[in-house]
């Protein structure tokens, strides 16, 4: 893995967004996994501002809460386009979301992989990381799933998401649909951002540790091209 590590958050934010854009700059037609949470906003603000040419590109999106319409404010499908493809040339058609209210959960998930496949396969997944080691929606386990698929989610997952539900834990969603480990680890090239001390201990298991599916983010050692940014919070240890 390549080690970028920077002096603040924003610096981060900045570096990942620089590492985006020049994707976008060499291979305007890329195929992107997109990542939400906080971390994520930093980076689409500073992706915005180099005014990135998204014309050619297509998105997929790594996980989508299920029961959440994609209309509703609190999904995933709002959040980009409040943080990013309201503010870019995207075409709607390249969008690529799952849907939370699918009425067959499982040919949805299918269907998903189908699309990521006719698009050529993933060249960029960005990726976020929890404090428990999880990437997208895969948490610690005794076993991981390969591909997209439903996912519960541990308390301490849907607490960092509950303030896009008023702050309310017991209004998050327990479940939500996630690429799997397999389909992220099929991407060409892959670029994880973490900033802040909470994820010093996730970044260091991931690095130091052995590979298990009680860390998930560890499976990243398996990739040829992973670039990590950090700030030097969450570089602490490394």
């Amino acid at each position: 893995m390549n080690v970028r590590i920077c002096e603040s958050a924003a610096a981060a934010a900045a570096t990942a967004a620089l590492v985006i854009a020049g994707r976008l700059k060499s291979h305007p037609a890329s195929v992107f996994g997109l990542p939400t949470g906080r971390t994520s906003v930093p980076v689409y603000d500073a992706l915005v501002r180099t005014r990135p040419d998204f014309s050619r590109a297509r998105t997929f999106n790594l996980d989508e809460f299920v029961g959440i319409a994609a209309a509703d404010p609190r999904s995933f499908r709002a959040f980009m386009e409040r943080h990013l493809f309201s503010r870019v040339n995207i075409k709607r058609r390249h969008i690529h979301f799952l849907n939370g209210i699918a009425a067959d959960v499982a040919a949805e998930c299918v269907r998903f992989e189908r699309a990521i496949r006719r698009a050529g396969g993933l060249d960029l997944v960005v990726l976020g990381i929890g404090a428990n080691g999880h990437i997208g929606f895969n948490e610690p386990a005794t076993a991981l799933f390969l591909r997209t698929h439903r996912a519960g989610l541990t308390v301490a997952t849907r607490r960092a998401n509950a303030a896009a539900f008023g702050g309310r834990l017991s209004r998050v969603p327990r479940e939500a649909l996630s690429m799997g480990i397999g389909t992220i680890l099929a991407a060409r090239s892959i670029l994880l951002i973490a900033t802040g001390h909470s994820k010093a201990r996730p970044i260091k298991r991931m690095l130091a540790g052995r590979i298990t599916p009680a860390v998930p983010a560890s499976f990243l050692q398996l990739h040829q091209d992973v670039e990590l940014v950090l700030d030097a919070a969450a570089a602490k240890g490394v």
